[in-house]
């Protein structure tokens, strides 16, 4: 897959998009400048290697992904959301929905990498796609976007509605999580690709940013275990890089945090065993 579909990454802190327009205030997604590191307000550490390039598409014509948008003629009001899956050949947007790229990931290109022995796993098993579906409903309100309900809640008692159907879930979670393996069944799907990301972000930025302190997710039975054997599955590591998902957090909402201070997380080994290999339910 790699060979057909490349990616690129976007510098973590939101940047002022029309940067010669005083009038147009909105701050987004920006691609970073080719060869640059990019050190951490901290000092703790910075991007290397690939991940960052200049314009990936355009060789220098873009800037910011607002500049793909517009490129394509998105109508005045169109949110300037990543991901974004780019035809490089047609020059449009493919699909900026993440759902629906996930599932086009899957198997949408089956016919262009067909005898590439690349078919090593299906997200969406026939067999688990009502399951999936069903997970992925109430998890997506609960939990991904629980925590976004909670942490831009403008009333007391929004936020303490939104909290609390969020650990209502995480309980609903970690009980799962006791009976199988992964969060639909015996095999990773494409709803442990959905919830992965909220959890691995929950300790280090969404207990405090978002107010979510109610309790540590490396506090409940099973889910820590989860949260380590999705992250050491095959492809997921390099997904996931934490001084990125800080400092876009920390960096990018002033009405949130001010003074863009990063803080220091507490101490938690994603990279020891995850001892989910046994037997089910325990």
């Amino acid at each position: 897959m790699g060979d057909h579909v490349s990616w690129s990454a976007v510098h973590p802190t939101w940047q002022k998009t029309k940067p010669l327009d005083e009038s147009d205030t909105h701050a987004g997604w920006a691609f970073a400048e080719a060869g640059t590191a990019l050190s951490s307000p901290s000092g703790c550490g910075s991007f290397s290697g690939p991940v960052y390039d200049s314009d990936p598409i355009h060789s220098g014509e873009i800037k910011f992904v607002r500049d793909l948008y517009e490129k394509v003629g998105a109508p005045e009001g169109t949110r300037f959301t990543v991901p974004v899956l780019w035809d490089k050949k047609t020059g449009t947007i493919v699909s900026n929905e993440s759902s629906e790229i996930m599932r086009d990931l899957n198997d949408a290109f089956d016919d262009v990498l067909a005898g590439a022995d690349t078919k090593e796993i299906d997200l969406y098993p026939p067999a688990l796609q009502s399951e999936i579906d069903s997970l992925n409903a109430w998890i997506y309100e609960g939990v991904n976007n629980g925590v976004y309900k909670s942490g831009f809640a403008v009333s007391q008692g929004a936020y303490e509605t939104a909290v609390t159907e969020l650990f209502a879930c995480l309980d609903r979670i970690d009980d799962i999580l006791g009976k199988r393996r992964y969060i639909a069944g015996d095999q990773l799907t494409e709803a442990d690709v959905r919830l992965f990301p909220t959890l691995v972000r929950f300790d280090p930025v969404y207990i405090v940013y978002f107010k979510c302190a109610k309790k540590a997710l490396r506090e409940y039975k099973n889910i820590p275990g989860y949260i380590r054997d999705v992250y050491q599955t095959p492809g997921i590591k390099p997904s996931v890089n934490f001084w990125h998902i800080k400092t876009h957090y920390f960096t990018s909402h002033p009405v949130l945090n001010a003074n863009a201070i990063v803080p220091i997380a507490s101490e938690w080994d994603i990279e020891e065993p995850h001892g989910r290999d046994g037997e089910y339910p325990r």
